[in-house]
């Protein structure tokens, strides 16, 4: 069964912004089909040639991605149902990579490290002669 790709995934895809399943199957898709692989040179034409429409202007200025706040008022549950249902929806359904990587740096954040003090004390103790009195 052939696999169909909107010129909107083309577009996230040369921008790398697909995910990474839609990209695998574009991947083989351009290896077999000369029809994709043109369709992909015009899109990335005509985006280089500063064609813009309402939806590339969109996606280019993220108009539709949460901030790094408000993600993270998500991940601490303070947001209300509306704003968590978008964010639910712009993460799992729309894959929004750049959003997903944002998220994985905010948890990665949140989480405490075990080994700070120790650090901090390795500090202290190799700088403790070379401070003056």
């Amino acid at each position: 069964m052939p696999v169909d790709f909107t010129d909107a995934e083309l577009l996230a895809f040369l921008d790398e912004e697909l995910s990474e399943a839609r990209s695998a199957q574009l991947e083989a898709l351009v290896r077999e089909d000369e029809g994709v692989r043109q369709r992909l040179v015009e899109i990335r034409g005509r985006s280089l040639a500063g064609l813009h429409t309402i939806g590339a202007i969109w996606r280019r200025n993220r108009l539709s991605c949460p901030d790094r706040a408000k993600l993270a008022a998500f991940l601490r549950g303070e947001l209300d149902r509306e704003e968590t249902d978008w964010i639910v929806f712009h993460l799992g359904e729309i894959g929004c990579t750049v959003c997903l990587a944002q998220m994985d740096d905010l948890k990665t954040q949140a989480m405490p490290d075990p080994n700070a003090s120790k650090r901090r004390d390795r500090m202290a103790q190799s700088s403790a002669g070379h401070l003056r009195s």
